[in-house]
């Protein structure tokens, strides 16, 4: 049975004592619509009237979280998020922010192993209901916890739907992760980090959302000895510039472990492997970069 819990429980969240400041920074055609959307819980999950507070909870759409309100994400934007991050079975996501549980509940539909971090206990609670109702409470596991305080580092998937200023906050300890590690955040930006990629997402929108994928880039900057010559890299993100012996490199970027760049003509693509580069040159021949 597909996952289609209301529009108004598909959501993204956070924490917020600046709960107000989503408001302004949401596009307001696509936080309309879904405001707009109409609510109804599938006939078999209405709770009972005997059922525990806890057990019957319902979120509102704004209400007021540790950092930021709870706005819901559309699950057509779920599904562009996890396309865009190529999310295979062998992944392991994790979604800060977590809501009422939907985009970790549709990773582990798709066989991933998905972990929900939230702020809000009864959201935690809401979402473990919602992943066993959909039979994949082994998959999709769900912790109340801070997401500044929360270990990243086994992650190779990160969504978010979380404002510009956490974002920013989060950035360097999202640069530490491992390389390739792929980020999609829903709507905002990671400050002067330019997005890898973007797509628009019209379906339960009035207007176009925005998906963004970021993917964690090896570190290089710095001078490395090739083929007998100094190849001199200067890094900003996943971006490049710098000169093999005296020629300028152009056309040079990272995208997780792999470099590409052209020197001399001649185009050079290689993996990172911490101090070490190797790779092959346009045209044939292979080519080893070490650490000076």
């Amino acid at each position: 049975m597909p996952f289609t819990l209301s529009p108004r429980l598909a959501g993204a969240t956070g924490r917020g004592p600046r709960a107000n400041r989503i408001a302004k920074s949401l596009r307001a055609t696509c936080l309309a619509a879904l405001l707009a959307a109409p609510f109804a819980l599938p006939a078999h999950a209405a709770p009972a009237a005997a059922k525990a507070e806890t057990e019957s909870y319902v979120p509102d759409v704004g209400q007021a979280g540790k950092d930021v309100i709870w706005v819901p994400t559309p699950q057509t934007m779920v599904d562009k998020m996890l396309d865009m991050a190529k999310v295979t079975p062998k992944d392991r996501l994790m979604d800060l922010g977590s809501g009422d549980g939907r985009t970790v509940i549709t990773a582990a539909k798709r066989g991933l192993t998905a972990k929900g971090i939230e702020y809000n206990p009864d959201m935690v609670e809401l979402s473990k209901r919602n992943a066993a109702r959909e039979g994949v409470a082994k998959q999709a596991t769900f912790e109340k916890a801070d997401l500044f305080e929360t270990d990243l580092s086994k992650a190779d998937v990160i969504t978010m739907f979380l404002l510009p200023t956490i974002n920013e906050q989060l950035r360097p300890k999202i640069l530490e992760l491992k390389p390739g590690t792929r980020i999609v955040s829903n709507s905002f930006h990671m400050g002067d980090w330019e997005p890898d990629a973007t797509e628009e997402v019209k379906e339960d929108c009035r207007t176009y959302c925005t998906a963004l994928l970021w993917i964690v880039p090896a570190k290089v900057d710095g001078t490395w000895k090739i083929d007998g010559q100094t190849l001199q890299l200067t890094q900003t993100y996943q971006m490049l510039t710098g000169k093999l012996g005296n020629a300028d490199i152009t056309d040079a970027r990272l995208d997780g472990k792999k470099i590409t760049f052209t020197a001399n003509g001649t185009r050079y693509t290689g993996e990172v492997n911490g101090r070490s580069i190797s790779g092959t040159k346009e045209g044939g021949g292979k080519w080893t970069a070490k650490r000076a």
